[in-house]
């Protein structure tokens, strides 16, 4: 535990040390780590939303969830038994190719039901009705606005606070409505859109390192006594 605790540590450090400007973020950003954090240990899912480049962005951090961003996230022996087992001639190449992820899903990334949605609701509510859908107390929504005002955005958040989910916002300076919706806003110091998207990358990167260094960080090999391997 205090390995991984260290690890987790130091990918602030190292987004602290890159980006000073950052200083005021930390607290916040340890506290969303937090959240995300017992998502995951709780079997439960991380969706993600935002608009313009922030819909890049939240693709973006599905991508690093979901396989391997910084480390190795190979399976089991007992799973590599099992690939084995069900399909002897392809079990070996699934388990040396197939990743752990954390469950992520990107709610930008769906046209046919994004466009229905578009269609035949009210176009705000696009995001707010994959939350109602997917969503389980438990699960955490991670909204990106660089104003924190996007409606779409703010009415996803407004759902999941309805329905127990956790709710994550990442912003500008200001904040905007989120603020008042979000159990932890990331509010970088910039207001113009694309400084703020410059800083908002940093920011999940680290995230989802830390969230790498949690649950896939290889723990230490005990010490072996090359005495005790003679005549082995």
């Amino acid at each position: 535990m205090k390995n991984m605790e260290e690890q987790v540590q130091k990918e602030l450090d190292i987004l602290l040390a890159n980006y000073p400007q950052l200083s005021g973020c930390m607290d916040d950003i340890r506290a969303a780590y937090e959240i995300l954090k017992q998502t995951c240990l709780q079997g439960c899912i991380i969706m993600t939303c935002g608009n313009g480049g922030s819909a890049a962005d939240a693709e973006h951090i599905v991508g690093e969830l979901m396989k391997g961003f910084k480390l190795e996230r190979r399976v089991t022996d007992e799973q590599r038994s099992m690939f084995v087992s069900a399909f002897p001639d392809e079990g070996d190449y699934f388990a040396n190719n197939l990743q752990y992820g954390l469950p992520a899903i990107s709610l930008v990334s769906q046209s046919s039901l994004f466009t229905a949605s578009i269609n035949d609701l009210p176009p705000e509510l696009v995001f707010a009705q994959q939350v109602f859908v997917y969503g389980r107390e438990g699960d955490t929504l991670l909204s990106i606005s660089t104003s924190g005002n996007a409606q779409n955005v703010v009415y996803a958040n407004k759902v999941a606070k309805t329905f127990g989910i956790r709710t994550i916002g990442m912003t500008g300076e200001q904040g905007g409505r989120l603020l008042d919706v979000c159990d932890v806003t990331i509010r970088v110091p910039a207001e113009e859109t694309f400084r703020v998207q410059e800083l908002h990358v940093p920011v999940y990167h680290t995230l989802c390192a830390m969230l790498e260094a949690e649950f896939f960080n290889p723990l230490p090999q005990p010490d072996v006594d090359e005495d005790s391997q003679d005549g082995e």
